[in-house]
């Protein structure tokens, strides 16, 4: 009985002993980009606020203002688009101004391209003459083959943004670069191309072409598709060769939410790199952030925003403890 007793109370002061906390030590690859070490320095600990600014390009910081008016705080992450058509492509310029102005006021800087399809014209529409037309699969051949028709149209319109990119590293801007976006998404005429000589080798191939011949080395690639059924399957299907993007992104839209089979999908694919939302219409709560750790920024679709959330919800997330605004951010 005496031994029973000593077991049973060696067993009760172990089970007593309080649990060592866990410490998260972020592996920070040799980058030379601050904003990229920021994002991996933040993943399992911090999440960044953000808000896309739809067009017009004319007021490229209208729902970023918009943010700040709900909630008092601005988001840490502005975001903008070189867009297709004719005004905001005139406008382009006044787009790239604020992107210089808002990584100097310290946020992270995300551009996108809703492009023309090379095949037909630009300016466009948003439409199946445009943005949401189709390439066939000869036309697409002919598109990832140097020197064709279809190739040195598309490299007229990539040389177009390139000027804007190019004044963005003359000023020593870091860019979330992120084109071809939801390349899963069949709506778009670049994308719902699986495979190897799909939509991932047209992504892989403007990578090429904007970093090698262009000589644009201040952007930051991120790879990104939409949270479809498929998702898990897509998530290879699509996926460029690791050199290619640096940063893993989902699209939020399918009405499940943040599930934890999709941030599970998102974390093994990126394989250690940065994670993002990299837009949504319904926003993620503080506790489904916390939930998921790995998440390093959200970005929230401009009018989608408002529409989706209630302005309490809002401000509940942007002050939540473990999201970073615009007031926190290290500086660049």
């Amino acid at each position: 009985m005496a031994m029973a007793f000593v077991f049973y109370a060696c067993q009760k002061e172990v089970k007593q002993s309080p649990p060592a906390p866990e410490v998260i030590v972020p592996v920070i690859p040799n980058t030379p980009f601050k904003s990229l070490k920021y994002l991996y320095s933040i993943s399992g600990t911090k999440v960044l606020s953000g808000i896309h600014n739809r067009e017009p390009n004319s007021t490229p910081a209208a729902w970023t203002n918009k943010a700040f008016s709900v909630t008092g705080k601005y988001p840490a992450l502005w975001s903008g688009d070189f867009l297709f058509q004719a005004d905001n492509i005139m406008n382009r310029q006044v787009m790239t101004d604020e992107a210089a102005a808002e990584f100097k006021k310290g946020a992270l800087v995300n551009i996108m391209w809703h492009s023309c399809n090379p095949a037909l014209a630009e300016p466009c529409g948003f439409d199946a003459t445009g943005v949401q037309s189709k390439l066939t699969d000869a036309q697409w051949t002919e598109l990832l083959t140097d020197g064709t028709v279809i190739n040195t149209k598309w490299k007229g319109l990539v040389d177009e943004i390139c000027v804007y990119l190019q004044q963005l590293k003359d000023k020593n801007v870091e860019v979330l670069w992120r084109p071809y976006h939801e390349m899963n998404q069949g709506a778009f005429w670049w994308g719902g191309r699986p495979g190897a000589n799909g939509t991932r080798k047209l992504y892989e191939q403007l990578h090429d072409y904007m970093t090698k011949t262009k000589g644009l080395t201040n952007l930051i690639w991120v790879w990104d598709i939409q949270d479809f059924g498929s998702l898990s399957s897509d998530a290879s299907a699509y996926k460029p060769g690791d050199a290619y993007w640096d940063v893993a992104a989902l699209d939020v839209y399918d009405g499940s939410g943040y599930t934890k089979a999709k941030y599970d999908i998102m974390v093994a694919a990126a394989a250690g790199k940065p994670i993002a939302i990299g837009e949504c219409e319904k926003l993620p709560t503080a506790d489904e952030l916390s939930a998921q750790p790995k998440w390093t920024f959200f970005m929230s679709w401009s009018e989608l925003t408002f529409s989706g959330n209630t302005e309490a919800n809002i401000k509940a997330l942007y002050t939540s403890p473990r999201v970073v605004n615009l007031d926190k951010m290290p500086g660049w």
